[in-house]
């Protein structure tokens, strides 16, 4: 049983078929309805390019409203409520009878008897940030129940319905536009470029060539050079496309792509299912450096020495092709969305060796290689790479600066930049170059910087400081001995909040970094929202009745440094003076008319 249902499914819509491990009973075709009340358009599907990961779900259009009715997908229970600010935001995740999850993101309020529910367990748990677990019978629906409003919560740009569907057991997502949602596409994907790579070396250390496309009756060309001559004799390529729905809207991905040598197919990728365990292989797929100075998404039609991710499928070859002989081979790419309509690139290569550049590529002395463990040692310096940390051989560039800081205790130590991609993290060890001030040794934080900055506590072990990360760039260990800071609630002795409908604290670090912040309530832990990680909310509610109170706030960063702040308030009810009536001056101008005397006829 375990493929019965996307076989079927997969056949109905005349897509290729991929062998899928979805433990499911066969469903029909319209099981899920629309989530929303409104007509079901997207500005995102299943598959779409994102920094470091493929977009896992559909972002369903709120026509750029917030707390539409958002309903269950399906018959079920919910199984799970949870608020991530820097992601998800607020979400719950439904349980179906057959073998399949839905989850439902960027939400604001919960329906009235889950709401309640939430607030009492973040009261219990102390924590705006929760994730609860349900059993079937706490919370049964039926398709179509009402269960949250739409929103913007979270890592959302605006306004919209994410959702996904999960296989309930191996959690892998399923690309939802194959369950045929009420969505209408005849339009084809569109191909813009070609990129060909030199494969006897790093796909990291070159420029690919390009390709511009055209678009004609039988197919995608390569208007200028339709016959690629080239003195490379083993090459991939890696295609620039895009998908829109029909009547046009957003640039959406693509689901499929094959490569054909001399009409046999070699590789093939397709955007079917995804685990969030193995998202981070899109940094692979893609072109990262290209994409990382400015560059467009570039899908490579191969796949790459470390890549294991399991949207390839190696039909004859791993994509490189090589040209050992003049002959001149032809080459087509099928790029393929989700309803099956086709776009199809088609194009000749010819090995010419009177192109070949003189010369030997110059790979780099020192260098970091695929799938085996690499190390980097200096006398007061290391870092170690796991071996599924790399996709293809990348230098080890390596450089030492003398610390600038007076709170520095190490030198600043530079690896590479963050231009290239790592699958998992690397740890960094470093050694001080000076006594470490006993007050401080709690206070080490090792600092990244390159593209943005991160920060890590360090443990300290046989006199060595360690951190990981999941980046490279420039690395130093410095002491935090700043508390952080805390914006004041007002002035005086007992400040009046009678007028204010709310209260709002946005905490800083001077490495940016507020690990954890509290406020109570004459003594009691007070509710605040905390969505995106940027301002901490309350809005009076019955926990704070009429009177005088005393609030507390507590901040603490990464290393443990505290600041606290109390005040007095009061609140007492507030009825705003009435609005003073604005009377307008005329612009125009007045004017004095004078009547005739009438004049009776005699």
């Amino acid at each position: 049983m375990i493929r019965t249902f996307l076989f079927l499914l997969l056949s109905v819509f005349g897509f290729e078929i991929v062998a899928q491990s979805v433990e499911t009973d066969k469903i029909p075709r319209n099981y899920f309805r629309n989530p929303l009340d409104i007509p079901m358009q997207l500005s995102a599907n299943f598959g779409e390019l994102r920094p470091n990961h493929w977009h896992m779900g559909l972002d369903i259009r709120t026509n750029a409203k917030e707390n539409l009715p958002v309903h269950a997908a399906a018959e079920g229970y919910i199984a799970k409520v949870g608020i991530r600010p820097q992601s998800f935001g607020r979400f719950i995740i439904i349980n179906h009878p057959n073998g399949l999850s839905t989850l439902y993101a960027h939400l604001n309020d919960f329906n009235e008897e889950l709401e309640q529910y939430v607030t009492e367990q973040q009261y219990k748990q102390e924590s705006w940030a929760v994730e609860l677990n349900f059993t079937k019978n706490q919370f049964p629906l039926s398709k179509g129940s009402f269960i949250a409003y739409s929103g913007n919560t979270g890592g959302s740009k605006g306004p919209h319905l994410h959702f996904e569907i999960i296989d309930t057991k191996s959690d892998k997502r399923l690309n939802p536009m194959l369950f045929n949602f009420p969505l209408q596409d005849n339009t084809p994907p569109s191909l813009i470029k070609l990129a060909m790579y030199d494969r006897s070396k790093s796909i990291y250390s070159q420029t690919p060539v390009f390709f511009s496309l055209k678009n004609t009756d039988s197919g995608y060309i390569i208007p200028k050079q339709p016959l690629i001559k080239t003195g490379l004799n083993k090459v991939s390529f890696a295609i620039q496309a895009i998908d829109k729905m029909s009547g046009g809207g957003s640039d959406n991905g693509i689901f499929s792509a094959k490569l054909y040598l001399d009409e046999e197919p070699q590789l093939t990728f397709t955007l079917d299912s995804i685990d969030y365990d193995e998202t981070v292989y899109m940094n692979s797929h893609i072109d990262y450096r290209l994409d990382y100075y400015g560059g467009a998404y570039l899908q490579h039609l191969s796949q790459l020495p470390g890549d294991k991710s399991p949207v390839y499928r190696q039909i004859k070859s791993d994509g490189v092709i090589n040209l050992s002989d003049t002959t001149i081979h032809f080459l087509s790419i099928d790029v393929k969305d989700a309803y099956g309509n086709t776009s199809q690139l088609n194009f000749s290569i010819q090995y010419d060796d009177s192109l070949v550049k003189s010369g030997t590529y110059q790979s780099p002395v020192s260098k970091f290689v695929p799938a085996v463990k690499n190390v980097l040692e200096k006398e007061d310096f290391r870092m170690q790479l796991p071996a599924g940390c790399l996709y293809d051989t990348i230098p080890a560039l390596y450089f030492r600066n003398t610390p600038s800081s007076s709170m520095a205790v190490t030198a600043m130590y530079q690896v590479n930049d963050p231009s290239y991609p790592l699958h998992e993290d690397i740890t960094v060890s470093i050694k001080p170059y000076k006594t470490i001030p006993e007050e401080w040794k709690d206070k080490l934080i090792m600092q990244r910087t390159g593209k943005g900055s991160t920060i890590r506590k360090v443990q300290l072990q046989n006199g060595w400081l360690t951190a990981s990360f999941g980046d490279f760039g420039n690395f130093q260990v410095v002491a935090d001995v700043g508390a952080p800071q805390i914006n004041e609630l007002g002035k005086g002795d007992t400040i009046n909040l009678s007028a204010a409908s709310r209260i709002v604290f946005t905490p800083t670090d001077n490495f940016g970094m507020v690990k954890n912040f509290k406020v109570t309530l004459d003594s009691q832990w007070l509710r605040f929202t905390n969505d995106k990680s940027r301002n901490w909310i309350y809005k009076f509610d019955e926990r704070c009745p009429y009177g005088v109170h005393q609030l507390t706030a507590t901040a603490i960063d990464l290393v443990g440094n505290i600041t606290t702040k109390t005040w007095w308030f009061k609140r007492y009810p507030y009825t705003p003076p009435p609005k003073k009536k604005v009377v307008k001056k005329s612009s125009k101008k007045k004017t004095t008319t004078t009547k005739k005397p009438v004049t009776k006829k005699k």
